[in-house]
C-alpha cells in the first residue's frame, strides 16, 4: 500500500531532522546560526519580522514543521516524487536550497537544469527508476560538496550524512 503524502512528508522530516541535530551557529557556515536545520534568516522570514536567535533556539514543532513543508518539501515538488527520490531531494533542498535541489534533479534525469520543476522535469522522473535516480543524484551531491570551499570543515559529516540519506532512499526507492 502506497504512503500517503502527508506519511511521505512526515517520514522524511524525521530523517532530515536526524542529521540537521539542534543548534549551530559555526563561524565557517555560511548559512549562519541554525536550529534543526533552520536558519536565522528563513525563520525571520518565516516570523516576518526581526527574530532573535534565541527565538530561533525555541522554535516549536508547528513552526519547525510548518517552515520544512512550505519552504522545503513543497518548494522542490517532493510530493510528486516516487518514494526515495523524495528523500534524496527533500534533504538536499534543506541542506543546499530548494532551487539547487530541483536542478541537480533536472540534470540526473536529463531534463533542462533551469530550476523550474515542471511537465518536462516529472516526465523525465517518471522514465527512470527511482533507484537509478537516488544514485545520480547521492553522486552528483558528493561531487557538489567536492567542490565547496568549506569541505575540510564539514566535509566528512555531509559524506556521512549523504551515505545514511542515500541508503535509505535506495531502500524506498526499491520497495514496489
Amino acid at each position: 500500500m502506497a504512503l500517503s503524502e502527508t506519511a511521505r512528508f512526515e517520514r522524511c522530516l524525521t530523517e532530515t531532522l536526524h542529521h540537521e541535530g539542534g543548534w549551530a551557529d559555526h563561524p565557517k557556515d555560511p548559512g549562519g546560526a541554525t536550529m534543526k536545520g533552520v536558519t536565522l534568516a528563513v525563520f525571520r522570514e518565516f516570523k516576518g519580522r526581526p527574530a532573535t536567535k534565541a527565538e530561533l533556539r525555541a522554535i516549536s514543532d508547528a513552526d519547525l514543521k510548518a517552515i520544512y513543508k512550505a519552504g522545503y518539501w513543497d518548494k522542490a515538488r517532493c510530493g510528486d516524487l516516487p518514494a526515495g527520490v523524495d528523500l534524496m531531494v527533500f534533504d538536499l533542498a534543506v541542506n543546499s536550497g530548494p532551487g539547487r535541489a530541483v536542478k541537480f534533479l533536472q540534470s540526473a534525469v536529463n531534463a533542462e537544469p533551469d530550476g523550474a520543476f515542471g511537465p518536462a522535469t516529472l516526465a523525465n522522473v517518471r522514465a527512470l527508476p527511482p533507484a537509478e535516480i537516488v544514485l545520480r543524484l547521492r553522486n552528483r551531491r558528493e561531487r557538489f560538496f567536492r567542490s565547496l570551499a568549506t569541505f575540510d570543515t564539514f566535509g566528512r559529516g555531509w559524506l556521512r550524512r549523504l551515505a545514511e540519506v542515500s541508503t535509505l532512499a535506495d531502500e524506498w526507492a526499491r520497495v514496489r
